[in-house]
């Protein structure tokens, strides 16, 4: 009995936990709190001053573009043997009009094009020379998005192999007569197209 109770005593006792001290509790709290406020603060601050940042000039939101105007030229070209000031492309091809065209009906569509592409694109105005006073126009009918000058639809013609060239002019074909297009050339009446003398081609291109 007596050797047991002193096996019990060398036995050694459970260790206690320690508690940390107030000053060792308060130490620790303020290394943890402590950054988080300061992260926190930061956060903030930098979402204030995004916020506040004002908008830099010039960096507005882009707009569309706006669609180029399709541009219209004149050129002296030699019309029966005389220089005359015709309205041309952009890339100085001689427009034409058709007599059988009118304000409500186009004489020229369908197999037509091939030979007499219309003037037409994806643009809404016309930029042209100051001395043209006459009214463009755009028309969407069977040839697509087609340019009118004074209410006649514009073509050049297949014929034409160049600038300043007027193959085109006098030709009998889809009803009418084409001419070449001149800054004085008058409105298109509902069912004619401007008088011109006795024309002096006739015959192919598709009519």
């Amino acid at each position: 009995m007596h050797h047991d109770r002193q096996e019990s005593d060398r036995l050694p006792l459970a260790a206690e936990p320690l508690r940390p001290s107030r000053r060792s509790r308060r130490t620790l709290r303020r290394r943890v709190l402590v950054p988080l406020g300061l992260a926190a603060l930061t956060a903030g601050l930098a979402a204030t001053s995004v916020a506040a940042q004002p908008m830099t000039p010039g960096r507005a939101a882009p707009r569309a573009r706006a669609t180029a105007p399709l541009a219209v030229r004149t050129a002296m070209v030699t019309v029966h043997g005389h220089l005359e000031l015709v309205l041309t492309n952009a890339a100085g091809r001689t427009l034409y009009y058709l007599t059988s065209d009118t304000a409500t009906h186009y004489a020229c569509s369908g197999a037509c094009l091939k030979f007499w592409p219309p003037l037409r694109g994806a643009a809404t105005s016309v930029s042209h020379p100051a001395t043209v006073h006459g009214r463009f126009t755009f028309h969407q009918g069977p040839n697509g998005h087609q340019v009118e000058y004074n209410g006649h639809p514009l073509y050049t013609f297949s014929g034409d192999k160049g600038p300043r060239q007027d193959h085109g002019e006098g030709i009998h074909a889809f009803g009418g007569t084409w001419w070449v297009a001149t800054p004085g050339l008058r409105p298109a009446a509902p069912t004619t197209g401007k008088p011109k003398p006795t024309p002096t081609k006739s015959g192919g291109y598709g009519y």
